[in-house]
């Protein structure tokens, strides 16, 4: 093998590493900054072409940063724990200096002037920004496609939808475009598509990751959170964007350094509570059943104590709905008077239910939230867990903008499909997507792991242990074609 065969071999492989590994190699100087953006970069302009995760790559001001971090670890300054690590921040995550665009051609040619928080806490802990990632426009529905970059595809079958809004993210993750994803989650965004690519997404705990700026500084319904190709790594990141911050009326005041340890728990003697269809509350695809099934034998060989109950779900629905629309109008509504017709028809329609809702409609869904919430609770103080499908259905196919029907059951809309994740949402619940295996064409199946309020380490460690066990989440797709 030729010398320059052997460094393309060498730095392909770096790019398959986990992001604990990486940051370690970086900070013992076993390898620079500079090989690791360098490899990912490489990555990129292999695979990315077909997928089309990364839409915006800043690769020249990424190199100089990784040159300006070995310089620092060579004068031995003080590291941060993503030190020298490549990520590339979801399209709707502002981004001092780097295109940011939503997904929409109102903000086609938008390039903030600051950092959001979840960006500036990821770029404070030493982490380097090569780009965006795709999403839906406005991040609107679990599919990602847009009239700016168009469709993401899944890297197992190009035919097939990556999920979304945190689309971009899962599949670059899935294809080694880099080790670490930021994402947000209202309706299941960080969950669908991370089953979707056979990575992992956790919707934290509202809170746990505050967000600045934000019209709804009150709101729990939307969240932000990390994405990774293992659990350990989704926590090494969830340890650096959790914790307090005075510009978030809602964050939560234990430190992110909580959630940065070994994940390692014996789970004997949990109490593991497992729901295929929440039910009988939403439908699900038979191939996702047939997945999910060996996962019971999993967590019975684990020492827990399974047994199928779900919770009490009555009003989740209309209190999403509710609330969803009800932000959508008032972060989109004044849109609606200038740029309707610039904006995908489901996405306006979203935005006039929200300028529809009265007094009244608030006043019920937030009864039906609060009700919702203390059954809920007391459901945890039975099960230490609720185990379900992340998603009803497999990755579809990317021509649709969402299936038609689930199980034979038909969808009305854009967002009956993911009730699975979405129901979660208004709970209030942290949630979990941790790869589960895959159907006989080679399509991913994630696993849906929720505990209770603010119980996020709890479903970390217990993803963990499942991950450990299976190992499903090593299997990574071929180069795409």
């Amino acid at each position: 093998m030729s010398p320059e065969a052997h460094q393309v071999r060498e730095a392909s492989g770096l790019v398959h590493l986990t992001a604990r590994e990486l940051a370690a190699r970086i900070r013992t100087r076993e390898l620079s900054a500079r090989e690791v953006v360098q490899a990912h970069l490489d990555r990129i302009d292999q695979v990315n072409g077909p997928v089309n995760a990364v839409v915006t790559c800043v690769a020249e001001r990424a190199l100089d940063e990784a040159r300006t971090a070995d310089e620092a670890a060579a004068h031995g300054a003080p590291l941060g724990p993503l030190h020298g690590l490549p990520v590339a921040h979801k399209d709707t995550h502002d981004t001092r200096g780097v295109r940011t665009t939503y997904g929409t051609p109102l903000l086609a040619d938008n390039v903030p002037d600051r950092d959001e928080l979840i960006v500036e806490r990821i770029r404070a802990a030493g982490a380097i920004t090569i780009g965006k990632t795709n999403v839906p426009e406005f991040a609107a529905g679990s599919h990602t496609v847009n009239p700016v970059f168009g469709a993401t595809r899944n890297p197992y079958d190009l035919s097939r939808s990556a999920g979304g809004s945190s689309g971009g993210a899962a599949a670059a993750l899935a294809c080694g475009m880099h080790p670490l994803a930021d994402g947000s989650d209202m309706g299941g965004s960080l969950r669908n598509p991370a089953s979707f690519c056979n990575v992992v997404g956790l919707r934290p705990s509202p809170g746990r990751v505050p967000s600045w700026p934000d019209t709804t500084p009150w709101s729990t319904m939307a969240v932000q959170g990390p994405m990774a190709r293992t659990v350990a790594d989704a926590a090494l990141l969830l340890s650096v964007v959790a914790g307090p911050d005075p510009r978030s009326p809602i964050a939560l005041e234990t430190p992110g350094s909580a959630f940065g340890g070994p994940l390692e728990r014996d789970l004997r003697g949990l109490r593991i509570a497992w729901s295929p269809d929440l039910g009988g509350a939403v439908p699900v695809d038979r191939e996702v059943r047939d997945v999910l099934a060996p996962a019971v034998t999993v967590f019975s060989a684990l020492g827990c104590a399974v047994e199928e109950a779900c919770p009490e779900l009555s009003g989740a629905d209309e209190v999403f709905r509710t609330f969803r629309a009800w932000q959508f109008h008032l972060a989109l509504g004044a849109l609606l008077e200038t740029s309707a017709d610039r904006m995908k028809p489901s996405l306006v329609r979203n935005v006039r239910q929200g300028g529809t809702l009265t007094g009244i409609d608030l006043e019920r869904a937030t009864v039906l939230h609060g009700e919702l919430f203390h059954r809920v609770r007391e459901f945890f103080e039975r099960y230490d867990v609720l185990v379900l499908p992340t998603s009803q259905v497999v990755p579809f196919p990317v021509e649709l903008e969402y299936p038609g029907d689930v199980d034979g059951v038909p969808m009305a809309d854009y967002l009956d499909w993911m009730r699975s994740a979405y129901l979660v949402s208004a709970t209030g619940s942290p949630a979990l997507s941790v790869p589960a295996g895959f159907t006989p064409g080679g399509l991913p199946v994630g696993l849906q792991i929720v505990g209770p309020h603010r119980g996020d380490l709890r479903v970390l460690q217990i993803g963990h242990a499942f991950e450990q066990a299976t190992r499903h989440g090593e299997r990574r797709p071929g180069v795409p074609r």
